[in-house]
């Protein structure tokens, strides 16, 4: 069995601003409770805004698209690994590496978890410094919603 590469990870979202490289489309991101009808009084319920910049590209210049639009956001499947290793995984290995190095030196164990939390910190520093390398990695596509 062959693994499509075509699958596609796809959110609902808005049109909420239009630039000269890029669009940026608003996405809700509800709980699996938001729909219920008692969210109001519950402490469960959770709704988060993000904000998706999708660079314009061959593919979204031949459509038009408005401010209000509703708007799919797409990122390809295969993406979801790697992203979830750049921001979960690697920051965990350091962790872990770095309280055990500072462990066998002997510090006392407010520094070894100052020393984790600081290498963690200093990780996603460094990858902040390739943002824009990152970007043309994990590039988003929108089409219109229907």
């Amino acid at each position: 069995m062959t693994a499509n590469k075509d699958i596609r990870i796809a959110h609902e979202g808005k049109v909420i601003g239009i630039f000269d490289n890029f669009i940026r489309v608003e996405i809700v991101n509800k709980s699996a409770c938001a729909a219920c009808h008692a969210k109001s009084v519950c402490a469960a319920s959770d709704e988060s805004i993000k904000y998706v910049d999708v660079p314009i590209t061959i593919g979204t210049m031949n459509r038009t698209y408005e401010e209000g639009e509703k708007v799919v956001v797409l990122l390809k499947s295969s993406l979801a690994p790697r992203a979830v290793l750049l921001a979960y995984g690697v920051p965990l290995v350091i962790l872990l590496v770095a309280m055990l190095i500072a462990s066998a030196c002997h510090l006392s164990e407010l520094f070894v978890g100052l020393t984790g939390i600081a290498a963690v910190a200093l990780y996603y520093v460094g990858l902040a410094f390739f943002k824009d390398r990152l970007s043309r990695v994990f590039t988003f596509s929108i089409e219109k919603s229907y």
